[in-house]
């Protein structure tokens, strides 16, 4: 198993068989992670260094319980409290990292690139956690593995991804990696929330919620992102939630055994409807919470596994 590349940038240049190897991972750390004795000293002597320009809960939590996990020295650099605040470039702050000599850097930043920028000027491996509007590739992993687990197989399925496409890095990764694996995707959501040119990305695109989800075997529902928004894009809440936020009714249009996915954080009774949520039946939304952990241990475990190779 082995990722070509020396970073985790984004799905774009990962290959079917990557993808694969990745989530065969990240299925043995999901056993693990179930076992009373949870550590592995893959990382040991290795420093996991967290950048968090964003707020983040379930992204940096999984990761710093991913690398102390697997035995490695894990800081969260505090942003908010950095020189980054106080003027500090990101190229001097990346400066500032390779002094420190990490092995594995994750950071989320609110620009699109700047975690390319950073990978370009640090010796170490970088892992994107979220850059603006571009890609969240370990999120879009978790959800496949998730997808794989419920459906016993990650090709030739109707996925509807539903919501607030344009601001979505995650709607982006997932276009990306479902396509990759041959699945049929279609974006749902108002003109206002799909970006142009999205029908050139190999997908489906319908303002129609129900024909949206006619026949779908995953309905991933996207969180309304309010902070990304200059303007009216959507009239209010209640309207958005009665057109476009998943119930019951909506969800009758899709397969009898579709699973619901939802990235996180949720706006109930916005995005999605609180009993469907809850659903034991239906909602995988927990699961993705779970699989986040074991596919961001797989993804530093086989980056630092090209670490070896580059200084062996």
């Amino acid at each position: 198993m082995s990722l070509r590349g020396r970073h985790l940038l984004g799905i774009e240049p990962l290959l079917p068989d990557e993808i694969v190897a990745l989530l065969d991972l990240a299925e043995e750390y999901v056993s693990l992670n179930r076992q009373p004795q949870k550590h592995r000293e893959t990382l040991a002597g290795l420093t996991q260094i967290n950048m968090f320009f964003e707020n983040s809960t379930r992204t940096q939590a999984s990761f710093e319980l991913a690398g102390k996990r697997l035995g490695a020295d894990v800081m969260n650099m505090a942003v908010e409290a950095s020189s980054v605040k106080k003027g500090e470039t990101l190229i001097d702050t990346a400066m500032a990292l390779n002094a420190m000599h990490p092995d594995l850097l994750v950071v989320r930043h609110p620009h699109s690139g700047a975690v390319d920028l950073l990978a370009q000027k640090v010796a170490c491996a970088v892992l994107n956690a979220g850059d603006g509007r571009h890609e969240h590739p370990t999120q879009a992993l978790l959800d496949a593995l998730t997808i794989r687990r419920a459906k016993k197989r990650l090709h030739r399925l109707t996925i509807a991804i539903c919501g607030d496409i344009a601001h979505s890095r995650v709607a982006r990764s997932n276009i990306l990696l479902l396509g990759k694996m041959e699945n049929r995707v279609r974006l749902v959501g108002p003109p206002t929330l799909i970006p142009a040119g999205a029908a050139e990305l190999g997908v489906e695109v319908t303002h129609d919620m129900e024909a949206g989800l006619a026949g779908a075997d995953v309905v991933m529902m996207l969180r309304l992102q309010r902070e990304r928004m200059d303007g009216g894009f959507v009239p209010s809440e209640r309207e958005y939630f009665h057109r476009y936020g998943l119930d019951a009714a909506k969800l009758a249009r899709a397969r009898d055994d579709a699973i619901v996915m939802h990235p996180g954080p949720m706006n109930r009774g916005v995005e999605i409807d609180g009993t469907i949520a809850d659903d034991i039946n239906r909602s995988v939304i927990q699961e993705q919470v779970e699989m986040g952990v074991a596919v961001r241990m797989a993804a530093m475990d086989l980056l630092a596994r090209n670490l070896e190779t580059q200084t062996g």
